[in-house]
């Protein structure tokens, strides 16, 4: 049985029907307001992408947590990763290097960066995050980024990358340009 707090939030899927039911019952109903989209991709067939020239698409390496922090930065203005806690990111299980993927502009500047999360066990991958620097937006470079660290991804063994935007937020745009397709979203309930 549920206990009753009358102040309390329940974030589930909309495919729990279960839970939806017990909520109900409880006297939950649906809030209205923001929630996520779970979207997912097939990694079987992965469209070749184009890069403006000098442009090259990578994984990082040790010598480029300086710049991978910058792009952060930018792109998510105010930022509170710093290369100390970039540091602790890469330390963390099951970051890997070679599924943190720059786009390297020919000025020596990361434009655009993809980070994936590998699941084995489960054969899928999550993108998350993503971004572009402000000065390269427009140009193709997010897409690149995410097609190149997807085909890392699928090397790997990987059947498939999965993404969590917000509705109605450009992110969702931009994951349904690459090929992401919903599979369910989040309900939240309250009292």
């Amino acid at each position: 049985m549920l206990k009753r707090f009358p102040d309390r939030e329940v974030m589930i899927l909309d495919a729990e029907d279960h839970l939806i039911a017990a909520l109900e019952r409880q006297g939950y109903a649906v809030k209205d307001g923001q929630y996520q989209v779970f979207m997912t991709h097939d990694l079987r067939d992965l469209p070749a992408v184009s890069l403006p020239d000098g442009f090259v698409v990578r994984p990082i390496t040790e010598a480029d947590l300086a710049r991978r922090v910058e792009v952060h930065q930018r792109v998510w203005h105010p930022s509170r990763v710093t290369e100390e806690s970039y540091r602790n990111v890469m330390a963390a299980w099951p970051y890997r290097p070679d599924l943190d993927w720059v786009v390297e502009a020919p000025d020596g500047r990361f434009a655009a960066y993809c980070l994936m999360w590998f699941d084995d066990q489960n054969r899928v991958g999550e993108l998350e995050p993503v971004g572009t620097h402000p000065d390269f937006r427009r140009m193709g470079l997010g897409a690149a980024v995410c097609f190149g660290a997807m085909r890392a991804l699928r090397e790997l063994g990987a059947d498939q990358a999965i993404v969590y935007p917000v509705h109605d937020n450009p992110a969702e745009t931009f994951y349904q340009h690459l090929g992401f397709r919903p599979y369910a979203r989040t309900l939240t309930y309250s009292r």
